[in-house]
């Protein structure tokens, strides 16, 4: 008997894990592994522009809501702002600049802007300082055309409103959104002018002071200088960005005694100290703050035999931050002891409770230059004045919207609320003292409180009345709730202490003597 020898069959050889996942791998398709790549890269860049493509898809492209912040008594609200249509609609921004960074960097490098022809002027300070104002030039301007163009004189209709704008931190009369905002305004009747900062607009630095965020001088003098050549002109006027917080900031000091009907703050920086802080917090507002101060540093090579004697310069050369180069410069020549104390001392947060005129501050939360955390929530809803809109989108000034980025909505809003306070507000003579070149006083002033308002019937002014005698009892009755309340639970306190059980009767009662508790 012969017995078969089977040789077990060997499993075949089985390499490590990690060469399975090679193997596996290398399976795949190498467009595969792109096309994972760049939607890896699109979800980031998605994420890192803070796009809002898909947010505003799905809400089918109605954008979002404009929300107002103001105080419940407001006149300015009621009267003024609750008749503008576009601060209580929606914005929303063009499409394909669906990102704040988009919209800036579209605005400052490829931003539509019309054909924009000025006059400009020349207005010299008192301490020698050389401002440039430029005028926009519309048919219905009487030049007098003289050999030398500038410092001509500009005639026209002494009681047609004036507009002043007052721009932004490196901008003039030629940056693209002055263009689009000053274009608009002449087109609204109103006779635009540029105040151009000292040493923007072409004309040299005379004396030994510069501008800054919080010099409030120049502006107030260029107003009363055009308040004192035009007494029966409207005045309003628009800052944007820095040039919001110098104009709130001159609102604020000054009070009552500003010769301005109404006044607009765009984009406004509010408070510096924790715009600076913001400004070093994430990359893409560090590259902001680098290219702000790359253009710093062009103002001050151009004015180099200046700041080559006031300044630190060989450290303002070698700035590379808006915060080193107001630490070496701006700090230096205002006497300042710290850059901090510049900062807290040149904000507009804290001087916004003080204006006395209509103010209408528009903000965008998305803005990647001004922080949303520098908002003055409290002391907007504090000051009757004042009306804060902001907008989920629209980043630092663009507001771009329509599909082909023409239209800027925050133009369109001011626009339009100009237009209703201009209709509203009635001229009246009061004590703003204007004192002329020749030495002359005008005491011209705009109350704005005095509004125009069509006459109630008689049976309106009767529903008033019923209206106004049943607010003045609900308002009595929810001073006295609390004391009621007080007393009639120590009264309860003091019988279940005395009485047990009168009190275990009130207890089960409790639904009968409810309201006796509330």
């Amino acid at each position: 008997m012969t017995t078969d020898c089977v040789n077990p069959v060997e499993p075949p050889s089985v390499g490590s894990p990690y060469e399975l996942l090679l193997t596996a791998a290398l399976l795949i398709p190498i467009s595969h592994y792109l096309l994972g790549f760049l939607i890896i890269s699109l979800v980031f860049l998605y994420n890192f522009m803070e796009m809002h493509f898909f947010q505003d898809l799905f809400t089918g492209f109605r954008g979002q809501p404009v929300k107002l912040t103001f105080n419940p008594s407001s006149k300015l609200y009621h009267d003024v702002v609750s008749m503008c249509k576009i601060l209580h609609g929606r914005y929303l921004s063009t499409p394909w600049l669906c990102s704040p960074h988009l919209q800036t960097i579209y605005q400052h490098y490829f931003g539509f802007a019309p054909v924009v022809k000025y006059k400009r002027q020349i207005f010299i300070a008192s301490d020698g300082g050389t401002i440039a104002l430029d005028w926009v030039i519309k048919d219905h301007y009487h030049v007098k055309r003289t050999a030398n163009e500038v410092n001509d004189e500009v005639y026209y209709d002494g009681r047609n409103p004036i507009m002043i704008i007052v721009p932004g931190l490196t901008s003039t009369s030629n940056s693209s959104y002055v263009k689009i905002l000053v274009h608009e305004m002449a087109k609204s009747g109103y006779n635009v002018v540029v105040n151009n900062h000292r040493g923007f607009g072409g004309v040299p630095i005379t004396s030994d002071h510069l501008y800054n965020a919080g010099r409030t001088e120049d502006l107030r003098k260029v107003i009363d200088h055009i308040h004192c050549k035009y007494p029966e002109a409207p005045l309003f006027a628009i800052g944007t960005s820095i040039g919001a917080n110098i104009l709130v900031k001159y609102l604020g000091e000054d009070k009552t005694n500003v010769p301005i009907i109404g006044a607009a703050a765009i984009c406004c920086p509010w408070d510096l100290l924790i715009g600076d802080r913001f400004m070093n917090r994430g990359r893409l507002q560090r590259f902001y703050n680098k290219a702000l101060a790359v253009g710093l540093k062009a103002y001050a090579q151009l004015h180099e035999p200046v700041f080559s004697r006031i300044s630190k310069w060989e450290s303002v050369k070698r700035s590379s931050s808006i915060r080193e180069f107001d630490d070496h410069a701006t700090r230096v020549v205002d006497y300042y002891e710290t850059v901090d104390t510049f900062y807290r001392r040149c904000s507009s947060s804290k001087y916004v409770v003080s204006v006395k005129i209509p103010l209408l501050c528009i903000s965008s939360l998305d803005d990647p230059v001004c922080t949303r955390e520098a908002i003055p929530w409290d002391e907007c809803r504090f000051n009757s004045n004042v009306v804060l809109a902001t907008t989920q989108h629209g980043g630092h000034l663009p507001y771009f919207e329509g599909l082909t980025a023409k239209s800027v909505w925050w133009v369109r809003a001011v626009e339009e609320y100009f237009s209703v306070l201009k209709s509203c507000h009635r001229k009246e003579k009061a004590p703003f003292v204007c004192v002329s070149e020749d030495g002359h006083e005008n005491m011209n002033k705009y109350d704005w409180e005095d509004l125009i308002r069509p006459e109630e019937s008689p049976h309106e002014k009767q529903n008033a009345n019923i209206e106004q005698d049943i607010t003045r009892r609900k308002g009595f009755l929810n001073i006295i709730a609390p004391v009621k309340r007080s007393l009639w639970v120590l009264v309860y306190v003091a019988l279940v202490t005395s009485w047990p059980i009168v009190g275990s009767v009130l207890l089960f009662s409790r639904e009968r003597f409810q309201n006796l508790f509330t």
